[in-house]
């Protein structure tokens, strides 16, 4: 195991460090029972068995007996509460690492989500941390109390008669070998089935989550194909690691059968002067088979620990990788949001110098409304990105209200851009909290920003109108109904500049009407950025910014655009018309 992985098991396991000393502590007691049970037999057989003179020793053989039930009962209790501590151990781990696996996800920054798919994430916080589980509560009990089994007993088998030990110990150097050939095999055999079942589990997520195109494009037997080769691929790896894993087994049972043999013939050859009672005899045995149980329960949970520590080595290279992280505290908050927002000259690439926005400048007064107007890929959502620090840009200042959003406390910043998204996302939660999101807000408030967001009329024909439970992702309710509902989430929250992303297209047109009546409410008091594809939805706004290619080439309102024949803006809205009359 490498030493980075010892390091990051280390650093799970600190803060359980005062229960794991309880269980070292507890495990000591137990194996020193399990040490003595052989020996008070061994003191029976040699002293009173072997003479033929048990009937003298009734009382003293008695009292042994006793011990030997104490023992135990003692070891049976103390065991439970091995077992019990190590399994409450095992939660408290992984409650740490999913919580802090989950916090992580919801602090990484859109570059990282952009680069790590869903489906990935999806599996880092169920399979692998259950991968943790299992070797938290079922190994590492065992794992301490083995260890500290073969030592005492390496040690009681020197001390009953060296020469032997030292025979019966010839065969660990094969032991170790075998189980460093064994294990090396096996570790690889493990991160390639890992992989494996990542990519299973990615595609069944994924599978899941679209199941609704699949079957629009009728796409089931193509999908079940492609799942049946995934399985087909994740058992091809599941095999040779089971025989990896019963072929270790097998060559412990083997050594040892071996070390008992070498026992019984080195007894009955006195080699090197070794004559032994027959007690002795018999506890060497018990010893080397009790040595042998601790080592081939470490070797039947090999697999198990290779599964773990692939899985914490792939969550720890996600949660060592701090460069993701956005920190929403550092930097101010400003007294007031005016809403001046201002481009100079801003460059910006997702992906070294592929400029999405060549040398970008304008100004949004306070109280403005602008719109962003252009053909797919001009840019127009990526300025909305960046005016939410969703990424950095590589040259340039943005400015709000005449402060860099870089200086601007990101949580602070977010908290006053309200977005309305075209396919807005619902939680499997009753609209009320879909439109509070986990701030409390009186029922006055949501049922004036409901009335406002023209969903009133929708949400009152609910069985339990603003307590109606959504399905995930708001499958229960239609396009437009979603739509509404994000509307009076926004209202709810009453940021300082509005964004809304083409969010009145999938609203009837009777609705669009009425929610228009409030877009534009707001729009006289507060600064709002609107993207939209239906041109007739913006020919209010003040100012109308034209993107090509990631270049503005025209500003102005709609009548000034309009009076130049020969402009982008001109065609573009001549040729919507066009089609709609078409």
């Amino acid at each position: 195991m490498e030493n980075k992985t010892l390091k990051r098991i280390y650093k799970m396991l600190k803060p359980q460090a005062r229960a794991i000393l309880i269980i070292s502590i507890l495990s000591i007691i137990i194996n020193v029972g399990e040490v003595l049970k052989p020996y008070l037999i061994k003191v029976v057989i040699d002293n009173y068995l072997s003479q033929g003179i048990w009937q003298k020793g009734i009382m003293t053989i008695g009292i042994l007996g006793s011990i030997y039930i104490g023992i135990v009962l003692i070891g049976n209790i103390l065991d439970f509460i091995v077992t019990t501590t190590t399994n409450m151990i095992g939660e408290n781990v992984i409650y740490s690492i999913r919580n802090k696996l989950y916090k992580y996800v919801q602090y990484a920054n859109i570059p990282f989500h952009d680069r790590t798919p869903s489906g990935t994430l999806f599996v880092r916080i169920t399979s692998d941390v259950e991968d943790i589980t299992t070797f938290f509560k079922d190994v590492i009990s065992s794992f301490i109390k083995d260890m500290i089994m073969i030592i005492a007993l390496a040690i009681m088998i020197l001390s009953l008669d060296y020469k032997l030990a030292l025979i019966c110990f010839s065969i660990i150097p094969l032991v170790i070998l075998t189980s460093v050939i064994i294990t090396k095999i096996t570790t690889r055999i493990q991160e390639i089935s890992k992989k494996a079942k990542t990519k299973l589990n990615i595609f069944l997520a994924e599978s899941i989550y679209g199941v609704k195109l699949i079957k629009i494009f009728n796409r089931q037997y193509e999908k079940e194909k492609e799942c049946s080769k995934l399985c087909n691929d994740f058992y091809k790896t599941r095999v040779p690691t089971s025989f990896t894993e019963g072929l270790l087994i097998a060559f412990m049972l083997i050594f040892e059968n071996l070390g008992v043999s070498l026992i019984v013939w080195a007894c009955i050859n006195h080699l090197f002067n070794i004559n032994l009672e027959v007690g002795v005899i018999y506890i060497f045995i018990t010893y080397l088979k009790q040595i042998f149980e601790p080592i081939q329960r470490i070797v039947e949970n090999l697999e198990v620990i290779q599964e773990a520590v692939v899985s914490i080595n792939k969550i720890y290279d996600i949660l060592e990788h701090n460069e993701y992280l956005e920190n929403f505290e550092k930097g101010i908050e400003l007294e007031e949001i005016k809403g001046r927002i201002e481009f100079k000259n801003v460059w910006f690439a997702y992906k070294d110098e592929e400029w999405i926005l060549k040398d970008v400048s304008f100004t949004i007064e306070p109280g403005q409304s602008i719109a962003l107007v252009g053909r797919t890929g001009s840019g127009k959502t990526t300025i909305i990105n960046l005016i939410n620090r969703f990424y950095e840009i590589q040259k340039g200042e943005i400015l709000l209200d005449g402060v860099n959003i870089k200086d601007i406390k990101l949580r602070f910043l977010r908290k006053n851009i309200g977005i309305i998204l075209q396919d807005p996302f619902i939680f499997a939660k009753t609209i009320k909290e879909n439109i509070e999101l986990n701030e409390n807000l009186s029922d006055d408030v949501i049922m004036e920003t409901v009335k406002l967001s023209s969903a009133k009329e929708f949400i009152s024909s609910l069985p339990n109108g603003i307590d109606e439970m959504a399905y995930e992702r708001g499958s229960s309710f239609s396009a437009g109904q979603k739509q509404l509902i994000a509307f009076a989430r926004i209202f709810a929250h009453n940021p300082s500049i509005f964004i809304l992303d083409e969010a009145t297209a999938n609203i009837d047109t009777k609705t669009e009407e009425l929610i228009q009546h409030s877009i534009d409410k707001i729009s006289k008091e507060k600064t709002s950025i609107f993207i939209a594809h239906r041109l007739s939805t913006i020919v209010n706004v003040d100012k109308i910014i034209v993107l090509n290619n990631g270049e503005i080439i025209e500003q102005g309102n709609h009548n000034e655009l309009m009076k130049n024949p020969n402009g982008y803006y001109y065609k573009l809205y001549n040729a919507y018309y066009t089609n709609l009359a078409g």
